[in-house]
C-alpha cells in the first residue's frame, strides 16, 4: 500500500501546477546531487541567518527557506513528533505505554511515532510525504530524516525492521522528487541504511566525541558531514581537525544551535 501512496503524492505533485514534478522514475536515482564533497557545513537549526563566506552546505529546518548559493539539507523529524507539533499526528500513532506518551528522554518534548504495523507505516509516511514535498517545492537539494534510531528507545514497542520499511519509503519518495537523502546518526546502522534502504550520505552529530566517526566513512568515504558540539569536546578542536579520522565536511556547534548574533554562537570550521 506504500508504493500506492507513493504513486498517488507523485501524481498529486505533476497535477498541482505549485509543485513541482518529479523526475522520470527510472532515472531519479541518479540525478540525484550528493554534497559537495570537503564542503565546509553549517548547521543551522536552531534558527537561519547567513551563512559565513566559505560554507557550501546548509542544513535548516523544514519550516523555513533554505540558504541561497549553498547546497541546502531540508531537516524532517520522520520518526519523532516536533515540539508543539503534537496536533499534526493522529493520537494512535503516538507510541504511548501503560497510557503515558513515550518520549525521547534527551527531548521530552519529542513523542516517537508508532511505526509498528503496515497500516501506521501508511499513515505516517502519509503525514510526512507532503513536508519532503515541501522541500523541493522550497529549493532544497536533499532531505536528512531524524530519529531512524526512535526503536533503541521504545521500551521494545519497536523494531528495526519497521523502523527501516518507513525509511525505504522516505526514500524512495525522495529520490522519485530529486532529493538526496542523509541518514542522520545511527551510525551503526550505517551498511543496512545506505545498501538496503539507499540513503546516499549521511549527517553526523559528534562522531568524533562518540568515536564512531570511521563507522559512517567505511560506508559513505567522503559523503559524510560531522557536527561536533562545544559542550561535549573529547580534546582540543585542532586535535580534531587533525585527526585522520574526522570527515573533512566539518562543523564545531554551540548545543543550542544559536542564531549568529546570539552571544553563545559558535559555528567554527578546521
Amino acid at each position: 500500500m506504500i508504493g500506492a501512496l507513493i504513486a498517488a503524492s507523485l501524481a498529486a505533485c505533476a497535477s498541482n501546477p505549485t509543485r513541482t514534478s518529479p523526475p522520470d522514475a527510472t532515472t531519479a536515482a541518479h540525478a540525484v546531487e550528493v554534497p559537495p564533497v570537503g564542503g565546509l557545513p553549517d548547521y543551522q537549526l536552531g534558527g537561519a541567518y547567513e551563512p559565513v563566506e566559505g560554507v557550501s552546505i546548509v542544513a535548516r529546518d523544514r519550516s523555513v527557506e533554505p540558504a541561497p548559493g549553498r547546497y541546502s539539507i531540508c531537516y524532517v523529524n520522520g520518526f519523532q513528533t516536533q515540539p508543539d507539533e503534537l496536533e499534526a499526528w493522529d493520537s494512535d500513532l503516538l507510541l504511548s505505554r501503560d497510557g503515558k506518551a513515550l518520549v525521547d528522554p534527551e527531548w521530552p518534548d519529542e513523542v516517537l511515532i508508532d511505526t509498528s504495523t503496515d497500516d501506521k507505516r501508511e499513515r505516517v509516511f502519509d503525514t510526512v510525504s507532503p513536508w519532503i514535498r515541501g522541500c523541493v517545492e522550497a529549493g532544497f537539494d536533499a532531505v536528512e530524516f531524524d530519529n531512524f534510531d526512535s526503536f533503541t528507545r521504545s521500551q521494545k514497542v519497536l523494531a528495526l525492521e519497521g523502523n527501516a520499511a518507513l525509511a525505504s519509503s522516505y526514500v524512495e519518495f525522495s529520490h522519485h522528487l530529486g532529493l538526496a537523502v542523509g541518514q542522520k546518526n545511527a551510525a551503526e546502522f550505517s551498511r543496512t541504511l545506505h545498501e538496503e534502504v539507499g540513503f546516499d550520505f549521511a549527517v553526523a552529530e559528534e562522531c568524533s566525541a562518540f568515536r564512531e566517526c570511521d563507522e559512517y566513512s567505511r560506508v559513505y568515504g567522503q559523503a559524510v558531514i560531522d557536527i561536533e558540539y562545544t559542550d561535549n569536546l573529547p580534546r582540543n578542536w585542532d586535535d580534531i581537525c587533525g585527526d585522520p579520522e574526522t570527515p573533512s565536511s566539518v562543523v564545531l556547534r554551540d548545543r543550542d544551535l544559536t542564531v549568529a548574533d546570539n552571544p553563545r554562537h559558535t559555528a567554527r570550521h578546521c
